[in-house]
């Protein structure tokens, strides 16, 4: 699910701008919420600080000592891939806002279809993206693959569990394996795990765990020898502080 935040320094602008977009999501059936939204720039850096965001859209004048073009370069400086939308009704800021690698500038007043337009075209650019999202099937599922823990086969459905929530669609590890980055690794028939989220391997259980919460998947005799190459070899062990081989 894409995460959107939105920031204008007119409140009811804000709503409206809000209300068209959750129309747009529901419309078009897109998976997306409207996850944070402020009239204060300072808060938008508080949230981007700790939660993950996709989308920002945000006005340039923000009536502040920080602009829409300063949060743009703040922002992007911590993250390449967040798409930035400007929305102003200051024309001359135009040339300005693309500096900062801008997906779309959008003059006041915002209409619906103008809006629809660059959304729909902002989930077309993701979908043709493999390397950051993943699209698991036709009806517009989009997911962060940095949030994807791990995907379970169980049946028919391939289930990939990721930091906020669980996803399931109809498929099969053949048809999903070659849509994933090399970071996602197979460890079992039943499993298949992102390599950066691993925060514990206990070896002689064959068991794999992630972050905090130990939530676990399992290591098959089949692949264990492959599994434990690629993470000595393969350069995926960004959160990796325990392989217990004792």
């Amino acid at each position: 699910m894409l995460q959107f935040v939105l920031c204008d320094d007119n409140f009811n602008i804000l709503l409206k701008l809000e209300k068209m977009l959750e129309s747009i999501f529901i419309n078009n059936n897109l998976d997306a919420k409207i996850a944070f939204r402020t009239t204060k720039a300072e808060e938008v850096l508080r949230y981007v600080q700790y939660n993950t965001v996709n989308v920002l859209i945000l006005d340039i004048d923000l009536k502040s000592n920080i602009s829409g073009l300063d949060l743009a370069n703040i922002i992007r400086k911590k993250d390449k891939n967040v798409y930035i939308i400007f929305f102003t009704a200051h024309l001359e800021y135009g040339l300005v806002a693309y500096k900062y690698k801008t997906f779309d500038y959008i003059p006041k007043p915002v209409t619906v279809e103008r809006l629809e337009s660059t959304i729909l075209r902002l989930f077309d650019d993701i979908s043709t993206n493999p390397v950051k999202y993943l699209r698991l099937d036709n009806n517009k599922t989009i997911i962060n693959e940095d949030t994807v823990k791990y995907i379970k086969k169980e049946g028919m459905k391939v289930i990939f569990h990721t930091d906020t929530r669980d996803y399931e669609t109809y498929s099969s590890f053949k048809k999903i394996s070659p849509k994933l980055p090399n970071n996602f690794v197979q460890c079992h028939k039943s499993y298949i795990v992102n390599t950066n989220k691993i925060s514990e391997i206990q070896y002689n259980n064959n068991i794999v765990l992630f972050g905090s919460d130990n939530e676990k998947c399992y290591i098959g005799p089949k692949y264990k020898n492959n599994f434990m190459e690629v993470l000595k070899h393969g350069n995926f062990s960004n959160n990796l502080d325990c392989i217990d081989n004792a």
